[in-house]
């Protein structure tokens, strides 16, 4: 328990500090949108890319991730659909839920890949960046159909193969994934430019986490904002967990596959949340207590799942 709370603590800094840089005066307010494009566009694109189109994928049990983290995500998002009927009886409004069912799906790959690269080292950066690939079209594609489907707006087929045709994260995993299948190797200089962006995206995107921080709602979080923490921080990672362990994943894999379930949400979700008529300041209140919450409970999610990988 001490060595991964060891290891979580420095990602934790780095997103308080983007917590009082937003709050100084040293830096201008409008700079954190930039920042916020820069990383979603490029810098985030390119750590993606250039640790797929790398990574050695022999020895990892591609199938059973696929089947255990995308089953886990379809799981979780019919489970909240199931949970909605009561909800709206408890005068929980369309757009709450879809900020609950947004922050109880999405993870932040920003923390995930930061502890897996501090806990796991390389194998664990390149397979936390697989199930990432693994799960980002689904995710998407859910969300996106739950916005659409509860606020109203545009339909169809088209809308959704837009909605993921231009996604970076998911144009830069697919280019990632083939050329490293086709055994295609990125000219040396490209992939060192590539590489330094990489290098930059972790730090970075960790502070800009804290600067998407609400802190005073962490002070008083509401009982729907509070579902959505325990559904995300515990039920995600008992489901993904416990899939991943039926179809025979052990050991570190089985540990990377409970770190990304046990992250908390991603911040791109609370703009989605403003494009698209969710509730977005419920989307800010929850993805700020579960990044607290979290500092807790992803140590304990991996401290159990360490016994559970070792048996």
């Amino acid at each position: 328990m001490t060595i991964i709370f060891e290891s979580i603590l420095p990602i934790f800094l780095l997103v308080s500090l983007g917590v009082w840089l937003k709050h100084s005066p040293l830096i201008d307010l409008t700079l954190w949108e930039g920042l916020e494009q820069l990383g979603y566009y490029v810098l985030f694109p390119a750590l993606l890319f250039s640790t797929l189109a790398t990574a050695d994928f022999a020895g990892m049990k591609t199938d059973a991730t696929a089947l255990a983290t995308i089953g886990s995500v379809t799981l979780m998002s019919a489970a909240l659909l199931l949970l909605w009927p009561m909800l709206r009886a408890r005068h929980v409004s369309a757009a709450a839920f879809t900020s609950i069912f947004q922050t109880a799906t999405r993870w932040n790959g920003f923390m995930a890949l930061a502890i897996a690269q501090k806990l796991y080292g390389p194998l664990g950066l390149s397979l936390t960046a697989l199930v990432m690939t693994l799960v980002i079209i689904p995710i998407n594609l859910y969300n996106v159909g739950v916005l659409i489907g509860f606020n109203g707006g545009p339909k169809g087929l088209r809308f959704f193969a837009f909605k993921i045709a231009t996604n970076p994260l998911i144009v830069a995993s697919a280019l990632g994934i083939v050329l490293n299948i086709l055994g295609i190797a990125v000219y040396g200089p490209v992939l060192n430019a590539i590489e330094m962006l990489a290098g930059a995206s972790l730090s970075l995107g960790l502070v800009m986490v804290g600067a998407g921080l609400k802190v005073s709602d962490a002070l008083r979080p509401s009982l729907v904002a509070l579902l959505a923490v325990f559904l995300k921080l515990i039920v995600m990672p008992v489901f993904m967990v416990g899939t991943a362990y039926v179809l025979g994943i052990r050991g570190d894999s089985l540990l990377v596959i409970a770190l990304g379930a046990s992250v908390p949400t991603a911040m791109n979700g609370y703009l989605l949340a403003k494009q698209m008529g969710g509730d977005a300041p419920l989307y800010a209140a929850v993805a700020t207590v579960q990044t607290v919450v979290s500092f807790f409970t992803i140590p304990l999610v991996l401290t159990v799942t360490g016994y559970v990988a070792a048996g």
